[in-house]
């Protein structure tokens, strides 16, 4: 492992996150600013069904909200922006991935590809929260969790200056304390910086924080400030079966199809990539844990 690896790895192990510069090419930053802001636009009028609505933290996005925070599922076919599946199977982004989870590049697996924005009608936040471990397991069941690896990572690259993030560095090693318990519940914090040992992530455009799921965060969405932020995940399939709700909640039957597989072997002729097989990593997960037919569903890993 060289130096730089063990100096990311290491950081990460360390802080739970990570900020690298550069993972968006300079010659790309407004092609995928430009293709953000179509999806963009495409939801913001009801033409993109798979969103994440204002009063709803977590899936299934489910409700009449018009206001959005998020788009879903960036590499589908039917919005015909293969731009972002192309960043997302670059080289640099996956060499750094496989030095962050500590595998080759043939055990990435695809995972999710979803954009966070700015509502643009009022703001929201969401609450304290790890990905995976409900606040309210007892501290035998968290301590349990905290010792299962990850085997993936999740980003945020931002296009625009985004400071929405808020982590507790080292909290994805430790137990919580009763102070930062008593700070967990189900609704959004008044002032995040209450939350003991908490920081602002503050990410200048084309930087990337990578984070570990189980760091303690929550996030704010200023519906006056702009944001344009690519939100992402890779996992190493060799831990498959620890990836399998967190990932497999969020609605994938659309990677199954046959157009999904054309658009990726297309990319990665040009580049000679290795998208389809990540592709065939997860499609083998979704199949091992829910089923043919999905018709073992895992349930979802938080409420609200």
């Amino acid at each position: 492992m060289s130096l730089e690896q063990q100096s990311l790895r290491a950081q990460l192990d360390s802080a739970g996150y990570i900020v690298v510069p550069d993972l968006v090419p300079p010659d790309l930053i407004k092609p995928l600013k430009e293709a953000c802001q179509r999806v963009i636009e495409r939801t913001r009028i009801g033409n993109w069904p798979h969103k994440r609505i204002v009063g709803k933290q977590f899936p299934p996005f489910v409700g009449d909200e018009t206001d959005v925070w998020g788009v879903q599922h960036l590499m589908h076919q039917e919005l015909r922006e293969p731009l972002f599946a192309e960043w997302y199977g670059s080289q640099r982004l996956q060499e750094v991935c496989c030095q962050l989870i500590d595998c080759r590049p043939d055990d990435l697996q695809m995972e999710l590809f979803n954009l966070l924005i700015n509502p643009s009608q009022k703001p929201f936040a969401l609450r304290w929260h790890r990905d995976d471990i409900p606040s309210v397991v007892d501290q035998e069941e968290e301590i349990a969790r905290l010792q299962v690896s990850s085997f993936g990572v999740q980003w945020n690259t931002a296009l625009l200056v985004d400071v929405s993030l808020y982590v507790v560095p080292g909290s994805h090693q430790t137990t919580l304390a009763q102070s930062q318990k008593e700070l967990c519940t189900p609704f959004a914090p008044h002032d995040p910086l209450d939350m003991p040992g908490s920081i602002r992530v503050s990410l200048r455009p084309g930087e990337t924080v990578f984070y570990n799921s189980n760091i303690l965060h929550c996030a704010t969405y200023d519906n006056t400030i702009r944001r344009i932020t690519l939100h992402a995940c890779m996992g190493n399939a060799r831990g498959g079966e620890h990836r399998a709700r967190n990932i497999l909640q969020h609605e994938l039957e659309w990677m199954k199809t046959p157009e999904m597989a054309s658009t990726l072997e297309d990319l990665d002729e040009k580049d000679d990539g290795i998208r389809l097989k990540m592709l065939e990593k997860l499609l083998d997960l979704a199949k091992a844990k829910t089923g043919q037919n999905g018709s073992r569903p895992l349930g979802y890993s938080l409420e609200g």
